[in-house]
């Protein structure tokens, strides 16, 4: 019997492709228990019923909670059956640590449920900045509810001790796209064709956009779209997630794929066959995190559009631009080319990339044994280092 009980919730597609290495190397303590639990977006067919791939990929799901009950329309009562729906599940179950991964409002109740049952927390991916999007304040109340934190760069821990967070509880271990690029099995143009039914021996564009929850919503959509039309390359689309306006978005892309036969809209490729297009394609092209992280470790040019992920740290590879036709096109002009090619190949990357899971589930487990206290006393930077 393990001595410790783990559980790791996972709600998007996105975010299980950054959890599973870690889900992987919980599985290897035989101390641990880990209880997976898939909730939102993956019990969603609009969102391509991702908990299938959990599944596929040989993951035990302990349960699945469903928050959404099919309607995404209303943000604020999603977050309220969240907290009501994980707040049993703890009382029920509880489990010794939460692991919890980024900034989303469904992961936001979940941490809060945690927090009102004392189930300490370990936050993964703290510290970050998304200036156009919600998630940007979920984030960081997230970070204030949790025990233990796993930044991906040293200007992330710095700011999630700023907050106020004991630096004895902070730990910059990497970033898990980027381990991801270099541990996950890749697929060849011809498998991979097959397999998505879209052309990947011919140059292409990689396409995800999300809407900006604290900016133009849906709106990037339509200069992206006018953008994509005049530079006539190919694109593969990737669904927009279920924040407010995706559906807009991706009746959107709908419309133009049926317009250029050459694009082609997945509901989600799972996280193999997004990194095997990625390694195929010119660029990456939207507001997706994946265009800073994973794009950047595969050495691959990507077109950073709007305001969603403004004040992340950059790679160089990464050409940040504003929401119009006209600045896309140049963008997405110097992206393609031979000359920005070489710059990504050589360009630094703000995170390390090797070992990431493992630390994750080493530092869990000790401190684990060492005991982990729900209490927490506001860290104040002193004056000499401010």
């Amino acid at each position: 019997m393990a001595d410790f009980r783990v559980a790791v919730v996972t709600s998007t597609r996105a975010e299980y492709g950054l959890l599973k290495p870690v889900i992987d190397s919980l599985l290897k303590h035989k101390s641990i228990e880990t209880l997976v639990v898939a909730t939102g977006a993956h019990l969603m067919t609009s969102q391509g019923y991702t908990l299938s791939e959990i599944e596929e990929d040989g993951i035990s799901v302990y349960t699945a909670i469903d928050i959404f009950n099919g309607d995404v329309s209303d943000e604020a009562v999603s977050v309220a059956n969240t907290i009501t729906m994980f707040s049993a599940w703890f009382r029920r179950e509880s489990p010794d640590l939460v692991v919890l991964l980024g900034d989303r409002y469904e992961i936001f109740g979940v941490a809060t449920a945690a927090s009102i049952c004392r189930i300490p927390i370990a936050h993964i991916s703290g510290g970050e900045t998304t200036e156009g999007a919600k998630d940007e304040f979920y984030r960081h109340c997230i970070t204030k509810m949790s025990a233990i934190h796993f930044p991906s760069t040293e200007k992330y821990r710095t700011r999630v001790i700023q907050l106020g967070e004991d630096p004895a509880n902070v730990y910059n271990v990497g970033s898990l796209g980027a381990q991801n690029v270099l541990s996950v099995p890749l697929m060849k143009a011809e498998e991979l064709s097959d397999s998505v039914g879209f052309d990947f021996s011919r140059d292409f564009l990689l396409c995800t956009c999300h809407s900006e929850t604290l900016g133009s919503g849906a709106g990037v959509i339509y200069p992206l779209l006018e953008a994509l039309d005049s530079f006539g390359m190919p694109v593969l689309f990737t669904a927009a997630n279920a924040d407010e306006g995706g559906d807009i978005i991706n009746s959107e892309i709908s419309s133009f794929c049926e317009a250029h036969k050459q694009c082609k809209l997945v509901s989600s490729l799972g996280y193999r066959r997004f990194l095997s297009a990625l390694k195929l394609t010119k660029a990456a092209v939207g507001n997706s995190s994946s265009s800073l992280t994973e794009a950047p470790a595969m050495r691959k040019p990507s077109v950073n559009i709007g305001l969603r992920q403004r004040g992340r740290d950059m790679a160089g590879s990464v050409i940040s631009c504003s929401a119009d036709k006209d600045t896309i096109l140049n963008a997405l002009s110097k992206a393609v080319s031979d000359e920005f090619g070489a710059i990504c190949e050589t360009s630094p990357l703000p995170f390390k990339c090797e070992g990431v899971s493992d630390s994750i589930a080493g530092i869990i487990e000790d401190r684990l044994r060492k005991g982990i206290d729900t209490v927490k006393t506001f860290y104040d930077i002193p004056k000499e280092e401010k």
